[in-house]
Formats: structure tokens, sequence, C-alpha cells
């Protein structure tokens, strides 16, 4: 007999236990393990209906659905976050406190950082439980402005003259 679990990105990031409840009424303790994968088939052994006649019971098959998180996402066990940044952090540089799948940490945002800008926090992903190893988590810098118009800074950028120019789509536009 199989069942479906649904399973938190977290859960299955960093293993947990659960209880299911069989339609017979008997309940079981699933052990998700650390670093577990959408669909991986669990198998408890024993926890199966009853064998023929006198037969032993057979094995029980759990089948994870790990649910999306809603900003982690896993790929070939690295972690990638996209993370806020104001433009003033970005653009002096700053340290600020990002999450990770075993709780926040302080990194530091380099100076003149720009959207796009890539920080790894190395063993920070998820164990490898053939390896033993753990990737890394991987941050995205995204720069976000004000929500509400600051004249101050707009004061500055209506004068401002950048000492080289910048062509940002000029690869877009051949």
């Amino acid at each position: 007999m199989s069942y479906a679990l649904p399973v938190a990105f977290l859960d299955a990031a960093n293993g947990a236990t659960r209880t299911i409840t069989l339609p017979e009424g008997k309940t079981l303790q699933v052990k998700i393990p650390e670093g577990a994968a959408d669909r991986q088939m669990l198998r408890l052994k024993g926890q199966g209906m009853p064998g023929f006649g006198d037969g032993a019971p057979g094995d029980a098959y759990v089948e994870l659905h790990v649910q999306p998180h809603s900003f982690f996402r896993s790929k070939d066990g690295n972690i990638h976050v996209d993370v806020p940044v104001t433009l003033t952090e970005a653009a002096l540089g700053a340290r600020i406190e990002v999450p990770t799948i075993t709780g926040p940490v302080k990194v530091t945002v380099p100076r003149w950082s720009n959207t796009g800008t890539t920080l790894r926090l190395r063993g920070k992903g998820i164990r490898d439980h053939k390896t033993g190893q753990r990737g890394h988590q991987l941050i995205t810098l995204k720069i976000v402005l004000p929500a509400a118009e600051e004249p101050e800074l707009v004061a500055f950028l209506e004068t401002w003259e950048p000492k080289t120019r910048l062509a940002p789509r000029k690869e877009m536009l051949k």
C-alpha cells in the first residue's frame, strides 16, 4: 500500500517527523530524512496491510510531495534566494541579516553591489544523503527603491553627473 504525504519545504530540507493516519485508523510516525526530494519514496517496513492467511504485514510506501517555499528554491543541492536590499545598502555596502533554511545569518553586502550580484554561503544548502556534504546557499541581491518618492533623492539624481557613462541596454539593442 502507498500514500502521498505533503511535506513543507523546510521539513524536507532539514528533516522532520510527521504522523500519518492510515485509512483503517492506525497512525504511523514517518521520519522525513534531511535533504528529502520531491516524489521521493519512503519504505516503512512491515507497516503495510496484513499478509494472506497468517502472513506478516507487508511494507507501506510513502511518496513525499515537497511543497514550494515562498522564497527559497532548491537546485542541485543548492538553495537559491532573492534578497531585497536598499539603494544605500547596495551602493555603500552593509551588514544585513538574510534567511537560510536553518535560520537567519548576517552577511556583508559588498560596496557598489548591483541587482543580480550573487553572494555564496558555503555549506548552507541541502545535505546530500549519499556524500553527507551540504550544498551552498546562493543569495541574489535585488535593489529596491523606496515605496514613496524621496524628494532629496530625486533632486540629487537630477543634478548628478556620473564620471563614467553607462549604457545598460547596449547589448540588447544590437
